[in-house]
């Protein structure tokens, strides 16, 4: 993911990255890092507004002998030009050099991802869409053409898969699918076992890698540890050496869940600093 901040609209927004354009992109932020491994802050002119705003950890930045500067939006757009002229690429309505704007890749990318199955909601949250026609009406993207195409999409996903996943379920099996979820719900928190598995620890839940413990119930756990280290005394001192190992592997799962508790309840933002100022600045 890629967090970029602030977006057009003044929000966070995360866009979805290939691995291969996360190279490129690891590939230019280590060659803009300073030795100390900080991004330099640089000033960039919004010609829309006609202001400067305050210093950033741009990604387009180059160096002069004195100073480090943006790359402003017109160099990026005859960069990009210059690059397809020297592929050769042309275009067939006038045979001249074909010529993008940055802007024409997200409507090309938006535009084959719902032309190729994604839903348009989908790709309405990937683009960071206020509203879903808006992203439609990236290229001529009409809403029968997506319907369409990831109804498409649909039928070649069901193609793969048996043909009796899709049939209508029986009552009795349709009571017994509720009734699973209805059994989520356990002593020390929620069942995270899918549908028609097995349980594999003989419903022993604090063994369970499955269970998803609840901080409410952080004092029960806590009852059963000590139960379980009083437990593993008692074994060992009366000599029942064939309960020890079980009790000890159920004392470590019941401690591993309290640490999942405590985790979660210390889990907030983190804050991953900002770019410091060269010391020569």
């Amino acid at each position: 993911m890629l967090q970029i901040v602030p977006s057009k609209t003044d929000e966070e927004r995360l866009l979805v990255v290939s691995p291969e354009l996360a190279d490129v992109l690891s590939t230019v932020i280590r060659r803009i890092r300073e030795p100390d491994g900080s991004v330099p802050l640089v000033a960039v002119y919004y010609r829309y507004e006609c202001v400067w705003r305050p210093p950033a950890p741009v990604l387009f930045q180059r160096r002069f002998p004195s100073e480090i500067r943006a790359i402003s939006d017109s160099s990026l757009r005859t960069m990009l030009n210059a690059a397809f002229v020297h592929t050769g690429l042309k275009d067939p309505a006038d045979g001249r050099p074909l010529h993008y704007a940055p802007h024409d890749f997200r409507r090309i990318f938006i535009t084959d991802a719902v032309m190729n199955g994604l839903p348009p909601h989908i790709a309405q949250i990937i683009a960071g869409h206020r509203d879903i026609n808006v992203t439609l009406g990236y290229k001529a993207v009409y809403p029968d053409e997506a319907i369409q195409s990831h109804l498409a999409f649909l039928a070649r996903r069901r193609a793969l898969r048996p043909t009796d996943e899709y049939r209508t379920p029986t009552d009795a099996e349709w009571q017994e699918f509720l009734g699973h979820f209805e059994r989520r719900k356990v002593s020390i928190g929620t069942c995270g076992r899918a549908f028609g598995s097995a349980c594999i620890h003989e419903h022993a839940c604090v063994r369970c890698a499955l269970l998803w413990p609840d901080p409410a119930q952080r004092p029960r756990l806590i009852e059963i540890r000590d139960n379980l280290a009083a437990r593993i005394t008692e074994a060992e001192r009366e000599g029942w050496l064939g309960e020890v190992e079980g009790l000890q592997v159920s004392l470590a799962a019941a401690e591993d869940k309290l640490a999942q508790i405590d985790k979660r309840s210390r889990t907030g933002p983190v804050a991953l600093g900002n770019p410091t100022l060269p010391a020569n600045s």
